[in-house]
């Protein structure tokens, strides 16, 4: 039976290949404070589910998979370093549990997949490519850094030169290019195409290989990282960021640096 969460913005599927569906296509399926903290409640459902073999995470319409967090709620969710701190942790939250589900997790990309969409994309064991697609990973244009955990997951796919290439000058990439340097894994075949082969496969033994993979690459942050990470987000370049980003504008990020 399909469940909705945070608003209809979260749309579960269950089913032997369920579907987890970002269904905000209005804001191009960009992820809420509620969208974030409702994964871990999903993903205690996933995983109380034995019918349950692979997830498939996707994006409503054609036009994205995920924009990122709704920067319309960042003057509140940012207001104070308390407040981001909080919405942080319920971000990486979010993403870690969907790591660590048991089952495959493939993400079936469509559109834009930028930001914290790439965060998402890149807590799944897969990134299919459906059709065209675009990625960017743009905090530095925000005045902000990508969490250590982020990045982490980041380098772990592309390497440490390619991760500040596309940290640091924020720069969209093509469907081409993405699969070139790791950043996705397949596009010659749909996601449904690669969960029904999964789900034919011993449950129990790809529950094993995930466990086994993912626990010989945990990330090990020291805290001095998660403290430089979080101080961006008090900054008066990531108001000056947003700020220019909602009124469609380029950021003058000199002026901060002027007494």
């Amino acid at each position: 039976m399909t469940e909705t969460f945070a608003e209809g913005g979260l749309i579960l599927t269950p089913g032997r290949i369920a579907t987890l569906t970002l269904d905000r296509p209005q804001r191009r399926n960009a992820m809420t404070r509620a969208m974030w903290a409702a994964v871990p409640d999903i993903c205690d459902r996933i995983s109380d589910d034995p019918t349950i073999r692979v997830l498939i995470l996707t994006g409503a319409g054609d036009k994205a998979f995920c924009a990122g967090a709704d920067i319309l709620e960042f003057a509140t969710v940012y207001a104070t370093p308390e407040a981001a701190a909080e919405y942080n942790t319920l971000v990486r939250l979010a993403q870690q549990r969907l790591r660590d589900l048991r089952c495959p997790v493939i993400a079936a990309i469509r559109g834009a997949c930028y930001g914290g969409g790439c965060g998402l994309a890149l807590a799944c064991d897969f990134r299919v490519a459906e059709g065209a697609a675009q990625f960017a990973i743009t905090p530095a244009r925000l005045g902000l850094a990508y969490s250590p955990a982020d990045t982490w997951q980041l380098i772990e796919k592309v390497g440490v030169s390619r991760a500040k290439d596309l940290l640091l000058t924020g720069r969209a990439i093509e469907v081409d290019e993405a699969l070139e340097i790791g950043l996705i894994d397949r596009v010659d075949q749909t996601a449904q195409t690669l969960a029904g082969h999964l789900a034919g496969l011993a449950p129990n033994a790809l529950r094993a290989i995930k466990a086994v993979c993912n626990g010989l690459s945990l990330p090990v942050a020291p805290a001095p990282l998660h403290q430089a990470f979080e101080e961006t987000f008090a900054s008066a370049e990531f108001r000056e960021g947003y700020t220019a980003f909602l009124e469609k504008r380029a950021p003058d990020f000199e002026k901060e640096l002027k007494p």
